[in-house]
């Protein structure tokens, strides 16, 4: 009876097929589950962690590491409704679980606990406030923009290379400023430190200096007896030396992921991480799980052939679940502009015979390859929607109220200051410096003129800190990050007085933010203040407007104000009001997206623009077999998105400038990717020979011509 108990409790396991379920009940030791693309990895995760819950591991010891936060919390919910004893797993992403662990261990890190964590686009301006202070804005030869020097930063902190290395390999164009980087970024570790802030690298730089200190590692690694990680192929070196710290501590690391789908060479991931996980695990299990539930067989053909290429890999071949199918299809088309047409023509064609447009999609390799698609897809009055644009943080307003709230837990972030001070109507880059000056200790006046307000700063630094604020100073946490609030009265003195009563009004509700410790209501308080000034500011401030609602109505459902902020720069919303178009009126619409945004999604029939040699594998993108093994990766992608049907577009000719109105063009050939082999797989659809391409093969006749300008010489 026990045992017939037990087998309908876990009726989920019989659900799964063989290797899913080996990989599942998987005991002792690491274990790497290579899921091949649409074989149920989240499936197969999902009962690992509720098989693991079921056999006795208590469910607050087990740690799931994603990517996403939605992709963490759809695993987890799933755990649940099959077992709900594993309500209490710990999961997240890698970044917010470092930022939960960083803000626990402030003090051992030297960091005051009210740091504030930069995102990429403030990480970017600090590096560009260096750039300027050191002189490179002005200098005479070409000295790489703040976004570079971000790229190039990060790069080489999460790939834990030498930035002499990195530079050489992608950025040799700043060869000779390496030293002047070198130094720019010292700077910027120790600009950061001063303010009393970090960035998304720091926080998985500081895990790791946890995980590997000889008294706190052993004491986080025992706090689990499992860590997961979810999409492993998409790690960097950061986080495999994570990993490896946490299974060096004892426990058990299980990796999903597939090495055919790494396509995250420019965030510093690489393919050989997963590829090089049982050496890194002595002992691993290796599960590979091939039947694939997604595409047809004859899709799935194309998808192996193009895998088999690859010069290092798992091998892998992937078996179709699904019955029957159409064999892909590869049309080589006269340019882009037929190209569009010919998409348009079968995306109606599809809906005609039942398909939704909502089950259909454009995939490219870059955001601009749609563009002579989407001009087609108006005329054609055919709605679509796009993805692979600017995030939600990113719009200028939800920044401001980031910054707010960044001030309300620290009051030394003079990049939030510098943002918040000029959201007052005529208070500008250089009255909002000066302000800073004074409430930094500088007294930005003159020599000449009394500040008894600064002079009462110190006592006043003391009062202005919030209770928690308090204890850090006193621990002596604080002292390096002063207090800019307390000296609001000797800054207020050097803007324009005309800005002072809106300026005023800024800086007494961040005081009362300050003593607010619940989320809720301090983002709510934060947003009445902001509310006027952001309609003032933008055209469309009332929409505006509403983005804030949705963020204070999110901050209500927080129980940490500090961990609200992080989670909106750490795993950040991906679309705004603002940025959106238009609402569709039509309820059905065709999707456009790039491949990396593509990744994880599927559709009945996917359509593949542009490719050519040039674009898959990218120009820029072919310079070493590992990069033009990413290439081959990212195709394979985006074929395996497919459900019912692929289509493959081949431009035999390309122009020069799309966007201009002369006809100069070259001819390109089809991607090298496209072997014999691939071909053999798929219905070649070829242009009849167009006599102007000199590729074309000669055309056969008796009929002969004379031609001779000899009658012009009489």
């Amino acid at each position: 009876m026990a045992v017939l108990a037990e087998t309908s409790e876990r009726h989920w396991l019989e659900e799964l097929n063989d290797e899913q379920r080996a990989a599942a009940t998987h005991t002792g030791g690491p274990l790497l589950i290579l899921a091949g693309a649409g074989t149920g990895k989240t499936t197969t995760l999902c009962a690992r962690v509720a098989w693991l819950v079921a056999e006795g591991v208590p469910s607050e010891r087990i740690l799931l590491l994603t990517f996403t936060r939605r992709a963490s919390r759809e695993m987890l919910q799933r755990a649940r409704g099959l077992v709900p004893a594993s309500s209490r797993v710990l999961g997240g992403t890698f970044h917010s679980v470092a930022h939960r662990l960083v803000r626990r261990h402030a003090a051992a890190l030297g960091l005051p606990g009210g740091f504030g964590v930069l995102d990429a686009g403030d990480a970017a301006d600090v590096l560009d406030l260096l750039r300027e202070e050191a002189g490179h804005a002005k200098a005479r030869t070409r000295f790489p923009k703040k976004g570079t020097l971000l790229d190039i930063y990060s790069r080489t902190v999460n790939a834990q290379q030498p930035l002499s290395g990195v530079i050489a390999e992608h950025f040799p164009w700043v060869e000779d400023h390496r030293e002047a980087i070198s130094a720019l970024f010292r700077e910027y570790t120790a600009r950061k430190k001063s303010l009393g802030v970090i960035d998304l690298d720091d926080l998985l730089l500081m895990w790791r200096a946890l995980a590997r200190d000889e008294v706190i590692g052993p004491r986080l690694a025992s706090s689990f007896d499992h860590v997961l990680i979810d999409e492993y192929q998409d790690v960097n070196g950061l986080q495999v030396d994570l990993a490896q710290a946490l299974g060096g501590f004892g426990c058990d690391v299980t990796a999903v992921g597939d090495d055919f789908q790494a396509i995250y060479g420019f965030r510093s991931a690489s393919a050989g991480h997963i590829l090089d996980f049982p050496e890194h695990f002595p002992g691993t299990r290796v599960v590979t799980l091939e039947r694939n539930y997604r595409s047809t067989q004859p899709v799935l053909d194309a998808a192996n052939e193009l895998a088999a290429q690859a010069t290092r890999a798992f091998p892998k071949r992937l078996r179709a679940d699904r019955p029957g199918g159409v064999r892909p299809r590869v049309v080589h088309i006269r340019d882009e502009a037929a190209q569009a047409e010919e998409v348009a023509n079968r995306v109606l064609e599809a809906r005609e015979n039942g398909s939704d447009l909502r089950d259909q999609a454009v995939l490219a390799r870059t955001s601009h390859d749609s563009d002579a698609l989407e001009l087609e897809l108006l005329r054609r009055k055919i709605p679509y929607v796009k993805y692979g644009g600017l995030k939600y943080l990113e719009a200028a307003h939800v920044k401001d109220f980031v910054a707010l709230l960044r001030l309300a837990d620290n009051g030394g972030d003079d990049i939030a200051w510098f943002r918040v001070l000029q959201l007052v109507e005529g208070l500008g880059p250089a009255s909002a410096r000066k302000a800073m000056a004074v409430m930094a200790g500088d007294d930005a006046r003159g020599a000449g003129e009394p500040s008894e307000a600064a002079d009462a700063g110190g006592a006043a630094t003391r009062r202005g800190l919030s209770a928690s604020a308090r204890d850090e100073a006193g621990e002596g946490r604080l002292a390096a990050v002063p207090d800019r609030l307390a000296a609001w009265p000797a800054a207020r003195e050097v803007i324009p007085s005309a800005t002072r009563a809106s300026a005023d009004a800024l800086i007494a509700a961040l005081a009362v933010a300050r003593d607010e410790q619940r989320a809720g209501p301090r983002a709510e308080g934060l947003r009445e203040v902001l509310a006027p000034l952001v309609k003032a500011r933008y055209p469309d401030g009332g929409v505006r407007v509403q983005d804030l609602d949705q963020l204070v109505a999110a901050a209500h459902q927080a129980n940490d104000p500090r961990h609200f902020v992080a989670e909106l720069v750490l795993d950040p919303p991906q679309s705004s009001a603002d940025l959106a178009q238009p609402p569709h009126l039509d309820e059905d619409y065709l999707t456009l997206s790039t491949i990396h945004s593509a990744k994880g999604l599927e559709w009945d029939h996917v359509h593949v623009l542009a490719v050519y040699d040039g674009n898959f594998p990218a120009d820029m993108a072919a310079g070493t077999s590992e990069q033009i093994d990413e290439e081959r990766r990212l195709l394979y992608v985006g074929m395996t998105r497919a459900r019912r049907t692929l289509s493959m577009y081949v431009p035999v000719r390309y122009h020069h400038r799309p966007r201009g109105f002369d006809d100069a063009h070259g001819y390109g050939k089809p991607s090298r990717f496209l072997t014999p082999e691939v071909l053999a797989c798929c219905d070649v659809t070829r242009l009849p020979d167009d006599p102007l391409n000199p590729r074309g093969a000669p055309i056969v006749t008796a009929r002969r011509l004379t031609v001779s300008p000899d009658s012009l010489f009489d």
